[in-house]
């Protein structure tokens, strides 16, 4: 005999209760549910295969109806969610989630975004000053190989061992290691370069402080949309359009220094400590941030719904060690392949074109050396628009994300007319329009792969897939830097 009486009167009445705000949907998969965990108990006793347990319990949820087909990335969050968080003794706080007061965690979560960044943006931005102190380096070049060889190396331990490691220290170790690679410089300038050209030296300290913020890069990035990726969409969107929003601030801070400081040295090295000294401060108060996001109550609700599934996959004695979690990984590697693919063609694509071709390729009699500076912050602030506009609409069909990602290998021929084509193209107008768009296709799609990519997922394997996205990302940036080197327009 099954004990429901109780719980049925329990339900009924919140149902009739408009004080309680319960929906009534909810109530009656509540009934379902009861029946559920008493079937599954005794079934659970009787079958021994683990195999025909999993069986077992997937038809059982179907009964339910509440859990969202794995495959299917298509469902509404709130269904992904649900078949955690509404279980009998849980089912109303499902209905109670608290409030994201004052946009708190979205600040936090965008200011992350605009935070493991921004290191990179301030070594690349300060490329000129670097360049006058080793002449006879490519420094540019240079540094992207050692900052995302270290990246990549360190993202594969991180995706293979995530299971075993913590977030919240992965995420704060990054940090402190972001604000060591920023001191390094200007310490390093003050103490020992004080200007002086070709001390070999310092360039080599220069190059092992790129490659700290490497491996801060991994552990930051990657934890932070691994969090994200266990909380709703517009978490996940925030990060992602903080990401945009440290390359506006950037080029801001280049208009500022371009205006205000000289040419000269003793300009670029002005600028390129100022670039630092605004990452450091950045850093510290992501480091502040993070330590505070886990303790506000929407972020802990989400946190426990995850928990709970956790415990739910370990009770049924589900192991994720050897062979079990290498084929859980390789699981979930499958079922984000499609979006992986769509962040690594968006990033071969923009990054082909995207910063070389635009500030050394084309050229402008009237705006002269302001000319790519123009052009870099269009595409920066239309990335931002971009990833900003998933927060208005978000397309939820992956395949037409994908095929748009597809779809801007059609940049490659346009942007070649502006060097060879009909005079109008080659004018400053057409450029700018091409670029904007550039910045604006590649902003929108990538948040939206971002974001659906983790609906794909059981909630418990969201962070490593977030992880594996990252991965990805970062796989795509290297091959976008290596066909910049050899695409010749």
């Amino acid at each position: 005999m099954l004990k429901v009486d109780k719980d049925m009167d329990f339900s009924l009445k919140c149902s009739r209760d408009p004080m309680l705000k319960v929906d009534k949907r909810i109530w009656d998969v509540r009934l379902w549910l009861i029946l559920y965990q008493n079937i599954k108990q005794t079934l659970n006793s009787h079958v021994r295969s683990h195999k025909n347990i999993n069986k077992v319990n997937k038809i059982l949820k179907k009964m339910v109806g509440i859990l969202v087909d794995e495959k299917d990335s298509g469902e509404s969050e709130e269904a992904l969610l649900i078949s955690f968080a509404a279980t009998p003794t849980n089912i109303i706080s499902y209905q109670q989630i608290p409030k994201d007061t004052f946009h708190l965690a979205y600040i936090i979560y965008f200011t992350l975004g605009a935070g493991y960044l921004l290191p990179w943006n301030a070594f690349i931005t300060a490329v000129d000053y670097f360049s006058y102190l080793y002449p006879d380096a490519s420094v540019d070049r240079v540094f992207a190989v050692v900052y995302m060889v270290i990246c990549l190396i360190c993202l594969f331990g991180i995706v293979v061992y995530a299971h075993r490691s913590n977030s919240y220290v992965r995420i704060n170790v990054g940090l402190v290691l972001f604000m060591v690679s920023m001191l390094v410089i200007p310490i390093m300038d003050v103490l020992y370069i004080k200007g002086r050209v070709g001390l070999w030296k310092g360039y080599y300290v220069s190059i092992g402080a790129v490659a700290l913020a490497g491996v801060a890069d991994a552990l930051v990035q990657g934890g932070v949309n691994g969090s994200a990726c266990e909380l709703p969409e517009r978490y996940m969107q925030a990060v992602v359009a903080g990401t945009a929003a440290s390359g506006v601030l950037v080029s801001v801070l280049r208009i500022i220094t371009k205006s205000v400081f000289s040419q000269d040295a003793h300009g670029l090295r002005r600028s390129a400590n100022l670039y630092f000294a605004v990452s450091i401060v950045f850093m510290a108060i992501c480091i502040v941030f993070w330590n505070l996001v886990d303790r506000l109550p929407v972020i802990k609700y989400y946190k426990d719904i995850k928990r709970q599934a956790v415990n739910e996959h370990k009770s049924e004695k589900v192991s994720l060690t050897g062979s079990a979690w290498r084929s859980t990984l390789w699981d979930i590697v499958g079922r984000v392949k499609w979006y992986g693919f769509g962040i690594v063609l968006l990033c071969i694509v923009t990054l082909s074109i995207f910063p070389g071709y635009i500030s050394e390729d084309v050229h402008s009699p009237a705006l002269r050396d302001w000319y790519p500076l123009l052009l870099i912050t269009c595409y920066n602030v239309f990335d931002l628009v971009g990833k900003s506009l998933t927060a208005i609409y978000l397309l939820e069909n992956t395949k037409v994300s994908v095929g748009g990602c597809v779809g801007r290998l059609l940049f490659y021929p346009l942007f070649l007319g502006c060097l060879h084509g009909p005079e109008f193209f080659r004018t400053e107008i057409p450029v700018i329009i091409l670029t904007s768009l550039l910045g604006l296709t590649s902003g929108y799609l990538a948040s939206v792969l971002l974001i659906l990519a983790p609906k794909s997922v059981q909630i418990q394997h969201s962070e490593t897939a977030g992880i594996v996205l990252v991965l990805f990302n970062v796989v795509g940036l290297a091959a976008g830097s290596a066909v910049s080197w050899f695409w010749v327009i």
